[in-house]
């Protein structure tokens, strides 16, 4: 049974469905024959027994107003037997031998009335006999042997097995050839699969083709739809796993160049040091001095790398203390503090209707305000004035801060937030060699988005604007 079972799961979808097929069929067709054949005999009887029972009256008449030979008013073999008792005699004339006892037991039992029934006579086969009493003491059994309703029925039989062999057959031939058309697109579909298998996709030229074959009905359609979702699926993972690498690719130079000069100035300082040990004070504490910013700058970047790789944690919780503030004096303290660092730049403070009230983290939310004013300040000539705005827009919070520098370019706009880019690195670091890292933005959109804002950036000749969109305290 298990080998049966093998070779019928290693059978082509197409064969197993022509198969099941013609075995549905078998089973209609046999249960259609037999009622069929059912019915006909039926018909037949009925037919054969009414055409006795006519017969027999008109014998009855004759044999009871002329008192003729049974023979004489019916062709078939008719019989008048004498009743007396239990004693059955059969009356000269008769077609039907007296020497069958199922005969005389019909006479016994006919004499009470009319009677049909089907006997069998050993030598002359089955009989349909009918029996019914004349006068007292006669009865009259007339009989129609049932051999040619026998014949028919089995030429029927014969004719029904003939035209269902035929038709099972041509069924399962027309079912194949329909059937493999129809699964057609299950074909291109599975030689798409193993050129998937087979194929490295990593590299584009090697992306599969989509299923495109028509025909099969509309579960094979919702197949080769689901089919192709899951080839573009596919191709936008290889696509993001490729730009995912390139961006990781990217991040690991950009962060060992960032750390690799640090560490350069450091180890260059301290060989400096070590140098200048036996010599003058002021020297060495100059050297000390260069150690301490240019590990004060590492450790900036260190924080800020470590923040975006918190913030970027997969189902962790974003490292943010939230408690409602008031959104405009967290901007005056931010404006403030940048006052004081670069008193050459005129900076003007705008806080437009309120309430400013939201819940977020005063220490993130204040770098990245922070980030935002820094930023201006490395990217814009000295003097360059920069304004820092709150307003309330609906039931959003805007903070904003704007320069009037030389813009940002167009076609730096869409990396703007990119970690480790510069709009040009030669100008990122400032006339005095000290400028950012490429963090700080990436910083202010990571923090954004964790208190559930988002920044947008507008910017032209003159006129740069970040806005940072969080949502209002209810």
């Amino acid at each position: 049974m298990t080998r049966w079972l093998d070779a019928w799961r290693r059978l082509r979808l197409g064969t197993r469905l022509a198969l099941a097929l013609g075995a549905l069929a078998l089973v209609v067709f046999a249960t259609v024959g037999t009622v069929m054949v059912g019915i006909m005999q039926d018909y037949f009887g009925r037919r054969l027994d009414e055409q006795l029972t006519k017969s027999q009256l008109e014998q009855l008449s004759r044999l009871r107003n002329e008192h003729s030979s049974p023979q004489a008013a019916y062709s078939w073999y008719s019989s008048v037997f004498e009743v007396n008792g239990t004693t059955v005699t059969a009356k000269p004339g008769g077609a039907l031998p007296p020497r069958y006892d199922e005969l005389s037991e019909i006479a016994l039992q006919a004499v009470k009335g009319d009677m049909m029934t089907t006997v069998s006579l050993h030598d002359l086969g089955a009989y349909r006999v009918r029996a019914c009493p004349i006068e007292a003491g006669e009865v009259l059994l007339s009989a129609a042997p049932k051999n040619d309703l026998d014949k028919t029925v089995n030429q029927l039989i014969l004719v029904e097995v003939v035209a269902f062999v035929l038709a099972l057959g041509v069924l399962v031939v027309a079912g194949r050839i329909v059937l493999k058309r129809g699964l057609r697109p299950l074909s291109s579909m599975a030689a798409t699969a193993h050129y998937i298998t087979s194929h490295d996709l990593t590299d584009s030229a090697n992306v599969p083709v989509r299923a495109q074959a028509s025909g099969g009905g509309v579960e094979v359609a919702e197949l080769r739809t689901a089919f192709n979702l899951m080839l573009d699926h596919i191709d936008s993972s290889f696509a993001a796993r490729a730009a995912a690498n390139e961006r990781l690719r990217r991040f690991v130079a950009d962060a060992s160049h960032e750390l690799r000069t640090p560490l350069t100035s450091i180890r260059g300082y301290a060989d400096l040091f070590r140098y200048a040990a036996a010599n003058e004070p002021a020297e060495r504490d100059a050297h000390l001095a260069k150690i301490r910013e240019e590990t004060a700058r590492m450790s900036v970047l260190v924080d800020d790398l470590l923040l975006l790789a918190r913030l970027d944690e997969p189902g962790a919780e974003p490292p943010i203390r939230r408690q409602e503030i008031d959104a405009a004096e967290l901007a005056a303290q931010a404006a403030q503090a940048f006052e004081a660092a670069h008193q050459e730049r005129p900076l003007t403070l705008e806080i437009g209707g309120g309430p400013h009230a939201i819940t977020a983290d005063p220490v993130r939310l204040r770098q990245v305000l922070d980030n935002l004013l820094t930023n201006a300040a490395v990217h814009t000539p000295a003097g360059t004035p920069v304004t820092v705005s709150v307003e309330t827009d609906g039931e959003e919070v805007l903070l904003s801060v704007t320069d009037e520098g030389p813009g940002i370019p167009a076609e730096a706009l869409a990396r703007i937030f990119d970690r480790f880019y510069r709009v040009d690195d030669s100008r990122a670091r400032g006339a005095t060699g000290t400028g950012g890292t490429g963090l700080g933005l990436a910083v202010v959109q990571s923090l954004a988005e964790a208190h559930g804002g988002h920044v947008d950036v507008e910017s032209g000749p003159g006129r740069t604007r970040f806005t940072v969109r969080l949502q209002a305290r209810s």
